[in-house]
This record gives structure tokens, C-alpha cells and sequence, in this order.
């Protein structure tokens, strides 16, 4: 079952911002079992090319399929010279999104691109019980300025929680050449794909939240 949900506070909201809205794709009767912890795929269509978004449909349809609950959020970039002020008022709309399932159980986010920079904002001040980033930027410097105006300082969180990185060999090759982070440290997972959209990263992915206990 699908159900389409936009955020109450949101929508007292509509004059000043855009909205963020998201699809709710619970699981069929049919699925073997149902999985309390939500999985939340974070898009930012505005940022994002639009394959992106349309693999986290495909993708949050299918887990739903294997009795996890989806959530498939659109988040709205509000146009805003302040780097700081767009990522403040991003991870509000994430935050917002969260609370809006009524789900008590922190979710697993993924995000893919440069939507990887709300998940780590929103996961740097927020529960959560995992974190994918599919092939995100090398750097927070490497940002396009058509998408943010100056770059962000780097993220510093600790992974203080389950974090995989997934990307093809050469983008996870590029990654590690360009001294990410994550994709340096050994407490974060590599998962190597041939496709980020094909069934090899939907199993992978899969079997690494069945991993986590997820």
C-alpha cells in the first residue's frame, strides 16, 4: 500500500517555502514478515538528476515488497544564499518528514549524490539505525555552486552507528584517492556494485541491513 502524507507544519507553511513531501509504501499483506525500522530514501529533486529520484521509487517499492516499511521524501531546497541557513532548514524538512511516520524506531536513511549532504547533516544532531550513501561527493568542497554557493565545511560526525558507502569500482577507487573520510575509515562499509540502479546494489544493500540486524 502507498499512501501519499505531507507534513502538517509544512503545509501551515506553504505561503513562505516549498514543500517537502514524501510516499509512504508500506508492506503487503503477502510479505513474509514486517520490519519495525523504517528505511527513509532521501532525494532533493531540485539537486538531484532525475534517474536519482526515480531509482529511490524503484527501490523503496521493492524493499517494501520485502516487508520494510519506506518512506520516498522529496526534499524542498529552499532558495537561500547562506549555505549554513540551507542545510539548517534541510535537515528541519528531514526532521519533519520522520516525525510525520509516527514510526518510534530511528530509521536507516539513504541518499545518493548530493542528497547525501542532508542525511549527514540531519544524522550529525539525530538518531538513526544506519546510513547509505550511494556514490556521494568526494568532498563537500566538490559541490557545484549552481547547487550551493560556497562549500560547506567537512562533516565530523562519528560513526557511531552503521554507515555504508556504496559505489561502482572506479567511484569508489576515486573516493579513497581523494582521502574521503568514510570512505577511509574501517569501521565504515564498502559495498562495491557494478550498477548503483541494478539488482547487484538492491541484494547487496539487502544483505548488509540483514547484517546490521535490520
Amino acid at each position: 500500500m502507498t499512501c501519499l502524507f505531507r507534513p502538517l507544519a509544512q503545509t501551515r507553511l506553504r505561503l513562505q517555502r516549498p514543500i517537502s513531501s514524501f510516499l509512504v509504501h508500506e508492506p503487503p499483506s503477502s510479505a513474509s514478515r514486517i520490519v519495525p525500522t523504517p528505511l527513509v530514501f532521501v532525494s532533493a529533486s531540485k539537486w538531484d538528476h532525475s534517474s536519482t529520484r526515480e531509482g529511490f521509487s524503484v527501490l523503496a517499492k521493492m524493499y517494501s515488497e520485502k516487508g520494510y516499511i519506506c518512506l520516498d521524501t522529496d526534499i524542498a531546497v529552499s532558495a537561500n544564499t547562506n549555505p549554513a541557513n540551507v542545510m539548517q532548514h534541510l535537515e528541519s524538512e528531514l526532521k519533519s518528514v520522520v516525525r510525520s511516520s509516527f514510526n518510534p524506531f530511528p530509521p536507516v536513511f539513504f541518499a545518493r549524490g548530493a542528497a547525501c549532504l542532508i542525511t549527514q547533516t540531519y544524522i550529525s544532531s539525530n538518531p538513526a539505525s544506519g546510513l547509505i550513501l550511494m556514490s556521494p561527493p568526494v568532498s563537500n568542497s566538490s559541490i557545484s555552486q549552481s547547487i550551493l554557493s560556497h562549500a560547506l565545511p567537512e562533516f565530523n560526525f562519528e560513526p557511531a552507528f552503521p554507515i555504508a558507502i556504496v559505489d561502482t569500482p572506479q567511484g569508489m577507487a576515486k573516493l579513497q584517492t581523494a582521502n574521503n573520510r568514510l570512505a577511509n575509515d574501517d569501521r565504515v562499509d564498502k559495498i562495491i556494485v557494478d550498477d548503483l540502479e541494478g539488482q547487484d546494489a538492491f541484494v547487496k544493500m539487502e544483505q548488509w541491513m540483514d547484517d546490521i540486524g535490520i
